[in-house]
């Protein structure tokens, strides 16, 4: 798929196919989710991180379904088109963002996604304990997602933040890796 018919599909999506939420809800609804996750686990923040990538991972096996139904979209035919899709489509969709696809590794099995804006994190500032800013991420959820809607279609995946401008960084980048495909498995006793 070119790149400028994703961006033209994604924002034809967002306009036509895809039933809005108010963004400052759904920030706030996240914001408060993490605070309470963090009081829970105590503060201890890679717990915290794993259970927004757990949580993640179950929204992103239900959301493949909803992304192929309201997009159209067909398989992609390698990963650099998957990429592509998930930037262009995928997160202008649901999210209205389109971030950047770059720092593609020599394999073409891992990419960067440069997000210049990212919703969760608007009306945010984490915890003042010494701690949270080289621990938290607080937008994990998001590597959750992606690895769940990839792992629908086929692809193990590995996502994880290098940075984030709540971190004090000067961007927010996510790191994914292909692992491998995945064959398509029979149940037990099904033939």
């Amino acid at each position: 798929m070119a790149s400028n018919k994703a961006v033209r599909d994604g924002e034809k999506i967002w306009k036509t196919n895809v039933d809005k939420v108010n963004a400052e809800l759904v920030t706030l609804t996240y914001g408060t989710m993490v605070a309470q996750l963090c009081s829970d686990f105590n503060h201890k923040y890679g717990e915290v991180n794993k259970q927004l990538d757990k949580m993640g991972y179950n929204i992103g096996m239900r959301l493949v379904e909803d992304f192929f139904a309201k997009s159209g979209v067909q398989r992609c035919g390698n990963f650099r088109e998957t990429a592509e899709t998930i930037s262009k489509i995928g997160f202008k969709m649901f999210l209205n963002i389109t971030p950047t696809v770059s720092n593609w590794s020599a394999d073409n099995k891992s990419f960067s996604l440069i997000f210049e804006e990212n919703p969760l994190a608007d009306f945010v500032e984490l915890p003042n304990d010494g701690r949270a800013q080289d621990e938290l991420w607080f937008s994990n959820i998001f590597c959750g997602i992606l690895r769940g809607a990839l792992e629908m279609v086929q692809m193990q995946v590995e996502a994880h933040y290098v940075s984030d401008v709540l971190r004090g960084n000067d961007i927010t980048e996510m790191r994914i890796t292909l692992l491998k495909y995945m064959e398509d498995e029979m149940p037990p006793d099904d033939e």
